[in-house]
């Protein structure tokens, strides 16, 4: 299943059901401004094996452009996962888009919650693009602030998604996929 998130295309297994979360009619015309405003993540996926698991996958490229958020990224993530499962509960019972309250309906029945971070850097560092996340640091401060929904977080890439994740990754366009 092919899905796109900015410059770059992912690829899901075929038999894992998958939605752009932050796209859902249901997120940005109801729940968005639930209690306050609520934030979204990248993509919903419920994948098949090994057990029926609901990944919760924020994407960050950094490749053009660094980050400019006051907020700490580990924060942004934790403060996403929650906001989309409250949203996906509450999809299931209120969506009006059938696919979205199916998906909803799916990801509410997997056995499993995985949160992953897919953040792409340059790979050559530069004065003006440099390597300025370290990913096992986000991995740290990320662990304790989700560990009630993932005790195991994921932080990835291009090079590692599909061996740690499940997807692949590339820029889009590439004929690769």
């Amino acid at each position: 299943m092919k899905k796109q998130e900015g410059k770059l295309a992912f690829n899901f297994p075929e038999d894992w059901q998958v939605g752009k979360y932050d796209e859902w009619r249901f997120y940005r015309n109801r729940f968005e401004k639930c209690c306050g405003g609520c934030k979204a993540v990248d993509f919903v996926a419920v994948s098949s094996r090994p057990r029926k698991t609901l990944w919760l996958v924020e994407v960050k490229d950094y490749n053009q452009y660094q980050r400019t958020k006051a907020v700490d990224l580990a924060e942004e993530i934790a403060l996403k996962a929650r906001d989309s499962l409250a949203g996906i509960a509450a999809a299931k019972f209120q969506a009006d888009d059938t696919e979205e309250k199916s998906l909803a309906g799916k990801a509410m029945q997997s056995k499993k919650v995985r949160v992953a971070l897919h953040l792409e850097q340059p790979e050559k560092h530069s004065k003006l693009f440099p390597r300025a996340i370290d990913p096992s640091k986000i991995l740290q401060k990320l662990k304790p602030l989700i560990k009630s929904i993932d005790p195991h977080p994921l932080v990835v890439e291009r090079t590692d998604c599909q061996i740690r994740g499940g997807w692949k990754a590339e820029p889009a366009g590439s004929k690769k996929h």
